[in-house]
């Protein structure tokens, strides 16, 4: 270890009253995130995971940059979903699909275009103040493309048109809207917003090779951390590896990043924090016959009905990723619970925790995809014709405090020498990290240089898209998805 500390204060940019560790549990985005941020400013970070590669959580695929997806969620988390998905796309720009997201409300609704296009006005504006105050902003496009409305007759005189081979302004990317969704069932306008894809794969690549080749970051994968023992100025991680190895490592400062696990860590140090935790599953179909280039469709509905909201997302060479909003599709029954007085730990049922660590049957695979088909189908019938393209992305989600409908969380802390980082979505990573970053400078002496919290992280700057796209390709081929989900959208 004492090697890994030489070489990363030398080159470093800060100052540390003492040498100083920080212990990272968790290799998620969260943990992974925290540790390219502190490792590339040349804090020295260890950092654990308990699978065999980084960043192998919840179904992510979407950037939420204005939250559009949540009518129920406030505006303010709404303004913060958008500047927290920008810094995501600077820090991660290899992971990013550049295609927009169509929301739609069906005609069975009973919510109204007009509460969306009152949100758009507020991110729209929001956005063109980011933009001028750094014009690196500017990466969802144009502030006044930030959205598009379409009425019913724009739809009827685009089912006409040719399907463009590559789309480019929100008109083209309608086009195949316009030609194989019924205009009866949707109330109008339509919006295109420029919510981009997200793809878990590239940004798993993008993480694992910034810390690989960290002088300033120790990578323990495959190991499970069993206990966390205070100790004066510091913590004691212990820990069991793949080999069945015992490791004890030292740290001065613990993050716990350990995802919907994040309680079982709060219980080892006895720091109590209510929660609840969600599983989650998304759905991987095969479309041979898709016609053209497809935007992301969200069709509203009320969530774990029936009508759940619908969700296509695109990828290369006919996969398209599928939520549908139902307890038969993504959600399931007894799959959101709380903490209580025993445990900060919610008991998520063992067949789901079973399932977040890759324990599907195929069975229930091919029903509950073909499900998620059949409900995307109601409002694009060709999609029937879809099949099974893999098995699910899946996992479970913390989501801190009370309020279950909370959709932008990064950190907390207790005492001194401990943090939790709690995402709710991937984009809140980078706040997160940097939070803990400032707490870091309040309380332990750490000079940061000018500039250390902007969004690009150092590590991983000078990557290029081709390096990426192969790590990425074996991440797909270690977990068993289809490469396409590696591969950047739209195809070119």
């Amino acid at each position: 270890m004492k090697n890994i500390v030489d070489n990363c204060l030398e080159g470093s940019a800060l100052t540390l009253s003492e040498q100083f560790t920080v212990g990272i549990v968790g290799g998620g985005v969260a943990g992974s995130t925290a540790a390219l941020k502190l490792a590339g400013l040349g804090i020295n970070t260890v950092l654990f995971e308990a699978g065999e590669s980084l960043v192998s959580g919840p179904p992510i695929c979407h950037l939420h940059a204005g939250g559009n997806l949540y009518r129920e969620i406030s505006e303010q988390q709404c303004v913060t979903l958008l500047e927290q998905s920008i810094a995501t796309v600077r820090a991660y720009p290899h992971s990013v699909n550049r295609r927009p997201t169509v929301i739609a409300i069906p005609t069975s609704d009973p919510g109204e275009p007009d509460a969306i296009l009152n949100r758009l006005e507020l991110l729209t504006t929001h956005y063109k103040t980011l933009v001028r105050q750094d014009p690196d902003n500017a990466v969802l496009g144009s502030p006044d493309d930030y959205y598009t409305l379409f009425s019913r007759e724009d739809m009827v005189g685009m089912s006409d048109l040719p399907l463009p081979e590559s789309p480019q302004t929100p008109q083209e990317w309608m086009i195949p809207v316009a030609h194989h969704m019924p205009h009866d069932n949707f109330k109008y306008p339509i919006v295109v917003v420029q919510e981009y894809g997200l793809s878990v794969f590239r940004l798993a690549a993008t993480a694992a090779l910034g810390l690989e080749n960290s002088p300033c970051c120790e990578l323990k994968l495959g190991h499970q951390v069993t206990d966390l023992v205070a100790e004066d100025e510091g913590w004691t991680i212990q820990a069991r590896s793949a080999e069945n190895e015992v490791v004890s490592q030292r740290v001065d400062y613990l993050i716990n990043a350990a995802g919907f696990r994040t309680g079982k860590l709060d219980d080892m140090v006895s720091s109590p924090k209510q929660r609840w935790v969600e599983y989650k599953a998304a759905y991987v179909a095969h479309w041979p016959s898709k016609p053209g280039q497809w935007p992301e469709v969200i069709i509203h509905g009320e969530r774990g009905t029936p009508q759940g909201m619908a969700q296509l997302t695109p990828y290369p060479q006919g996969f398209i990723q599928l939520h549908g909003m139902t307890q038969e599709i993504t959600l399931f029954e007894g799959g959101l619970v709380r903490s209580d007085a025993q445990t900060s730990y919610p008991p998520l049922p063992k067949s789901m925790v079973v399932k977040a660590d890759g324990g599907w049957e195929w069975p229930e695979i091919r029903e509950r995809t073909s499900r998620a088909i059949s409900h995307f189908a109601k409002w694009l019938p060709e999609f029937e014709q879809a099949e099974v393209g893999g098995k699910p992305l899946c996992g479970a989600q913390q989501i801190p405090g009370n309020d279950p409908s909370l959709r932008a969380a990064d950190a907390s802390f207790e005492g001194e020498r401990y943090a939790r980082v709690e995402l709710v979505k991937a984009s809140s990573a980078l706040q997160a990290a940097d939070r803990i970053l400032e707490k870091l400078e309040a309380l332990h002496g750490l000079k940061l240089p000018p500039g250390w919290n902007a969004p690009a992280l150092s590590l991983t700057e000078s990557l290029t898209e081709s390096q990426v796209v192969e790590k990425a390709k074996t991440l797909t081929t270690l977990r068993g998805y289809p490469e396409a989900l590696a591969i950047p959208f739209p195809e070119k």
